[in-house]
């Protein structure tokens, strides 16, 4: 996999840091850099400034959620968060709550048995898989790899996928479906998925420009060669100190920090996997916590756009018929098992529990970026982000009413902080063309879509 330099020549006094940079980035490592208003460069050569540039995300989580305690009372802005959407309450005015989306090629049409598979094969493509469990898989393009065929050439990566499970491309995982339904959510043609990337440390390398093939062998003498990705670049980052600004030296150094800081985290990470018993493998990949595993993708997401390594990114907090359990928040039992729930008030408690969790690193994210500053405005600010879940009532495998947040104002497109009650079968795909109209995106249709969604 070849190397690509992302630094670009400065203007005035600043082109032999950028050939020095360009000299040990090619030893193996590259730092992407936050556009720094004082010298006028951007990390990536792109047709619009990095202050114009717009990012689109979609977190999915698995199994529905306890539709009581999500259900949100009120209309418009005056509308009253729910039980388990309070850990949003600081970003009420960044965000909305959609009510009423529908995915109705998540339902069966005859095909029986196989929600978990068909919720997220349609959740971005808005088309019916083909019920299948051998290599002729077919869904759809969906909508994050239709924005990517238009706009990725602008940046480094066209998109980022990623997840907290590893990937399946094949066998039967559901009622007859192949796994590659369950376990990924971006497809970039009708039959093709793209598999995400569950290992922080591959994203991390991905990002900063270091190949991340060959064994293991190879890869431990490329780290031990590196030592760290940043000692490559620190000196010269630090030599922009004295060229800049006050306020580009505060973003540099924040963001010098919040590299190190990841790439600790890591190296942490690992290291705690290689201390458990041999034959003890931790849960889901690296790290063996959830939160710390989700969080961790989330900073690595927050990287990506503050140096628009990539404008389009997915993320999978987990694939649905997950039956991982959450230990952490006191739920032992397994998420799909749970979500079978028969309306038993033990078991919804303990889903409302896990719906909050997975809210809480919503919220997370949404602090990151909304602290994150781009000009005089924030990422949050200049991005759309959709979280959701391809089912609402997992007990009755429900595939309308889905519990939707779009957050981020859209480059002051969208009308945030409200609740927005729609009919219940609204295509969700309606959502998804209005976001990709506002990225710039020429599309007539996205899976089911009637048209863009008005209101937003």
């Amino acid at each position: 996999m070849p190397v690509v330099i992302n630094w670009m020549s400065f203007p005035g006094e600043t082109p032999d840091l950028s050939r020095r940079s360009f000299l040990r980035g090619a030893a193996g490592a590259i730092l992407s850099l936050p556009a720094l208003d004082s010298l006028g460069f951007r990390a990536f050569a792109a047709e619009k400034p990095a202050a114009a540039a717009l990012r689109m995300a979609f977190l999915y989580v698995p199994n529905g959620v306890n539709v009581r305690d999500w259900t949100v009372n009120g209309e418009g802005r005056d509308y009253q968060l729910s039980p388990t959407l309070k850990a949003l309450e600081p970003f009420k005015a960044d965000f909305s709550v959609l009510s009423g989306l529908a995915q109705d090629a998540g339902r069966s049409h005859g095909d029986g048995a196989g929600d978990h598979a068909r919720a997220t094969a349609s959740f971005l493509t808005g088309c019916r898989a083909k019920k299948t469990a051998g290599s002729d898989i077919h869904v759809g393009q969906s909508v994050d790899q239709i924005a990517a065929d238009q706009i990725g050439h602008k940046t480094p990566l066209a998109s980022l996928e990623l997840s907290t499970d590893g990937a399946r491309a094949s066998g039967r995982c559901d009622s007859g479906y192949s796994c590659a339904y369950q376990f990924n959510l971006a497809w970039k043609t009708e039959t093709l998925p793209l598999a995400p990337e569950q290992d922080p440390r591959l994203v991390f390398e991905r990002l900063f420009g270091v190949s991340v093939g060959g064994d293991a062998k190879a890869a431990a003498m490329r780290k031990a060669q590196q030592k760290s990705i940043l000692d490559f670049v620190m000196d010269d980052a630090k030599g922009l100190q004295k060229k800049i600004s006050a306020s580009d030296n505060r973003k540099l150094d924040e963001y010098l920090a919040s590299v190190r800081d990841i790439e600790e985290r890591v190296e942490k990470a690992e290291k705690l996997a290689k201390q458990l018993p041999p034959g003890v493998k931790p849960p889901d990949g690296i790290p063996a916590s959830t939160k710390e595993h989700i969080r961790l993708m989330f900073d690595l997401m927050v990287l990506a756009f503050r140096t628009d390594s990539t404008r389009i990114c997915t993320f999978m907090l987990a694939h649905d018929g997950s039956n991982r359990s959450f230990p952490e928040i006191g739920v032992p039992d397994a998420h799909h098992s749970l979500s079978h729930h028969q309306n038993s008030p033990e078991k919804l408690g303990k889903i409302a529990k896990i719906d909050r969790f997975y809210i809480e690193q919503l919220a997370y994210f949404l602090q990151k970026l909304k602290e994150t500053g781009e000009g005089s405005e924030s990422l949050l600010d200049r991005s759309m982000i959709v979280y959701g879940s391809g089912l609402s009532d997992g007990n009755a495998h429900s595939h309308d009413h889905l519990p939707v947040v779009l957050a981020g104002r859209g480059n002051g497109t969208i009308d945030s902080g409200r609740h927005l009650r729609l009919n219940g079968e609204t295509p969700m795909t309606n959502l998804y063309l209005s976001l990709l109209e506002r990225m710039g995106v020429r599309a007539e249709r996205v899976g089911d879509s009637t048209g863009v969604l008005e209101g937003i």
